[in-house]
């Protein structure tokens, strides 16, 4: 059973710095690209950073170029999102998501987190 279990979220002020993890078990994750989704109140859970097996490939949304930065860690099978210089409309729930391939599509071949809570006080 694959188990994706998020850590690293709390209440910081704006302008702080989080760095979430997030840990896989129960199965291989070679060949799997791994990232971060959000939720805030009230919106839809949209995308945030993605990167590849060999960590050779990231993206990002628009709104955290420059802020966040993804990476991993296969031999611990773990997942690291550093945010930097965060701001209140970062607050939300972040999910922790694999699927295997490059891509990081929503559909039913993902796999999720149970998310952890950010909040960024103003």
């Amino acid at each position: 059973q694959v188990q994706l279990v998020e850590s690293g979220g709390g209440l910081v002020q704006a302008g702080d710095s989080l760095r979430l993890s997030c840990a896989a078990s129960g199965r291989t994750f070679s060949g799997y690209a791994m990232g971060w989704f959000r939720q805030a109140p009230g919106k839809e859970r949209e995308f945030v950073a993605r990167i590849t097996w060999s960590g050779g490939n990231t993206h990002y949304t628009d709104s955290v170029k420059g802020r966040f930065t993804i990476s991993r860690d296969n031999a611990k099978s773990t997942v690291y999102l550093q945010m930097n210089s965060l701001k209140p409309e970062d607050t939300a729930v972040y999910y922790c998501a694999a699927r295997r391939g490059e891509r990081l599509i929503a559909d039913s071949s993902i796999y999720w987190g149970q998310g952890t809570q950010v909040t960024v006080s103003s």
